[in-house]
């Protein structure tokens, strides 16, 4: 099976390029293009204005005899709007522009034409000077006259001014010259004042330590008394229980003879006299809540003494 996307052709022995026929095209030959009119522009037969960037079907074709450095240029046919009226313009690469030929008027080319002119005399002048040294001279001298005459004018357009607007330059340059002077004497007042702030300043902070030392030592704070709650006896851990005797009259003092009585707490209750305090004793809490007796012994004691009210009963137990 043969490849679908023949790179090369065969070629018969007998093959003779010359033999196939040339195709024969006039050299003025139209091509129909889609361009944009190129500036704006007015029929000579209507009136229309036809302005730039409007978008025609055109022909285009080479001009014949005409070439700028090497350069084809074309020529385009379009057609009115309104009218139908043939328009023609071709290109211009010299001035990389466009030149209407037949059927408008382009407009807003004033600058241009200007612009031309201006070109056109200097082009002449030159071509002047190339071969006349005494045109050259003449030239000269010509525009230093010219040149003095307008400097002329100019001076005498402002002794104009000057004697119309009636402003005293040397009262202006000696008023600016006391303002910058009153700014200056301003600034260095300012840079002084805060020189002597900054001094002053660092003087207060040398002398604060030398200040500190000769001060009396700072009393330490008094830490604010922790309010007692009657229940602390019970959450501290060394809790104050009773120790008994072994016999079963009046309890004894054990273990810490040197007890003293805790704070007056601020809920109301007195404090424990020495009385009622030498009837209690450090002992561990479980052997205190081992026993029922030495439970509501000590109840009985603690209510006595006015601590610690028994909950839901009265205070009347007795040792």
């Amino acid at each position: 099976m043969s490849e679908r996307k023949v790179l090369n052709k065969y070629y018969p022995p007998d093959f003779d390029p010359a033999k196939i026929p040339k195709l024969k095209l006039p050299k003025d030959r139209q091509y129909v293009v889609r361009l944009m009119a190129p500036f704006n522009m007015r029929c000579k037969t209507c009136g229309e204005y036809i302005y730039k960037g409007k978008k025609f079907n055109a022909r285009k074709e080479t001009v014949q005899n005409e070439v700028y450095l090497g350069l084809p240029i074309f020529r385009f046919y379009i057609k009115c709007t309104r009218c139908l009226a043939e328009i023609t313009f071709k290109t211009d690469p010299e001035n990389t522009d466009y030149t209407m030929e037949h059927g408008a008027t382009r407009n807003f080319q004033a600058e241009k034409l200007l612009e031309e002119e201006e070109k056109r005399m200097q082009k002449e002048r030159e071509e002047e000077e190339l071969n006349n040294p005494m045109k050259v001279l003449e030239n000269r001298t010509k525009d230093s006259k010219l040149e003095m005459e307008v400097l002329e004018n100019l001076q005498e357009l402002k002794e104009l001014n000057q004697r119309q607007a009636n402003v005293d330059f040397e009262a202006m340059l000696q008023q600016y010259k006391e303002y910058e002077e009153e700014r200056k004497r301003r600034e260095q007042e300012e840079d002084e004042q805060e020189m002597k702030a900054m001094l002053e300043q660092a003087q207060n902070r040398r002398l604060l330590p030398d200040s500190d030392s000769d001060e009396e030592p700072s009393k330490p704070r008094s830490e604010p008394a922790v309010k007692a709650r009657p229940t602390d006896i019970l959450q501290e851990g060394r809790r104050p229980q009773l120790g008994w005797s072994s016999g079963r009259g009046t309890p004894s003092p054990s273990a810490s003879p040197g007890l003293q009585p805790p704070l007056q707490h601020n809920l109301g209750p007195p404090a424990i006299d020495s009385a009622a305090w030498d009837g209690l004793s450090f002992a561990s809490p479980r052997s205190v809540l081992e026993t029922g007796r030495t439970k509501e012994r000590f109840q009985s004691l603690v209510c006595k003494a006015g601590i610690i009210p028994t909950i839901g009963a009265p205070c009347t137990a007795a040792l």
